[in-house]
């Protein structure tokens, strides 16, 4: 068929050109090509500068594996405390009308903007053994938080579940409440109702919020240092060990930026599809 189509009863008409055929504008090219090599040239550095031929020494090294393993155990700690908590949250956010509503969501964010080292000043000052309620978990239960691997777990926390919160109030939010009704209406309750009606309705956004949730866990630096310190072995995740690193063999913490880098191209390739659509 021609690009031409004649309309039985009216002069010809042109079929609209394709989106992909338009020229792209000189003066938007140019700054976006600039944006461009702004965001991928530094990463390009990392991948030249590696030590391929060393990388597999290099990952075997006891302090490597050791922050590792706990960069590992702690963000799957966090995660997990953020789907606990996190999914009711959000729930609350989607579901139910209340005065104050706004400022709850806009606290819950808060984390987002935050400059990390501030969250873990906070942190100090909250659970601390002088802190509001630190210093009550010392005297009652001899349980403290600082500079400890919960302290580390409950830091990630902290700056992680927005992540989850957002992700998982947005599916809520679109999700067809029919099918809630329906449940109600059949004479389920409500823990009825939310665990085989509302949780396998908005599971594809909880298992993305929490991936979400665990790689920026897994990438926390500011408030881990403050609230947890640097220890090996016990507060020393991978971030930490980089900072380290750098001063220490620069080879080693280029193999740590490497495997953090990995970890977040591959969640965010996995997950392009939750925020971009194809038109």
């Amino acid at each position: 068929m021609s690009v031409d189509e004649r309309h039985p009863s009216g002069p010809a008409v042109r079929a609209p050109a394709r989106r992909g055929a338009r020229r792209v504008p000189l003066f938007l090219f140019l700054p976006a090509g600039l944006a461009l090599a702004f965001l991928v040239l530094p990463l390009l550095g990392l991948l030249v500068r590696a030590p391929w031929r060393t990388l597999l020494e290099h990952l075997a090294e006891p302090a490597i594996l050791a922050a590792l393993r706990l960069s590992l155990l702690t963000a799957t700690l966090a995660t997990a405390v953020c789907l606990v908590l996190g999914v009711p949250l959000a729930w609350l956010l989607a579901r139910v009308e209340f005065r104050g509503r706004r400022l709850v969501r806009a606290l819950v964010t808060v984390p987002l903007v935050l400059p990390p080292v501030v969250g873990g000043v906070a942190l100090l000052l909250l659970f601390g053994r002088r802190g509001l309620i630190g210093s009550w978990l010392d005297e009652t239960f001899g349980v403290t938080l600082p500079f400890t691997t919960a302290g580390v777990v409950v830091a990630e926390a902290f700056v992680a579940m927005p992540f989850l919160v957002i992700a998982v109030e947005g599916a809520l939010r679109g999700a067809d409440t029919r099918f809630e009704e329906a449940a109600a209406t059949l004479g389920a309750g409500r823990w009825t109702t939310f665990r085989r009606v509302t949780l396998p309705l908005v599971a594809p956004g909880i298992a993305a919020g929490a991936v979400l949730c665990w790689a920026r866990a897994l990438g926390e630096f500011g408030a881990t240092i403050t609230f947890a310190g640097n220890f090996p072995g016990r507060t020393q995740t991978m971030p930490l060990a980089v900072y380290l690193a750098l001063e220490t063999d620069l080879d080693a913490a280029i193999v740590l930026s490497l495997v953090l880098l990995v970890v977040s191209v591959t969640i965010l390739a996995a997950l392009r599809d939750k925020w971009i659509s194809s038109p």
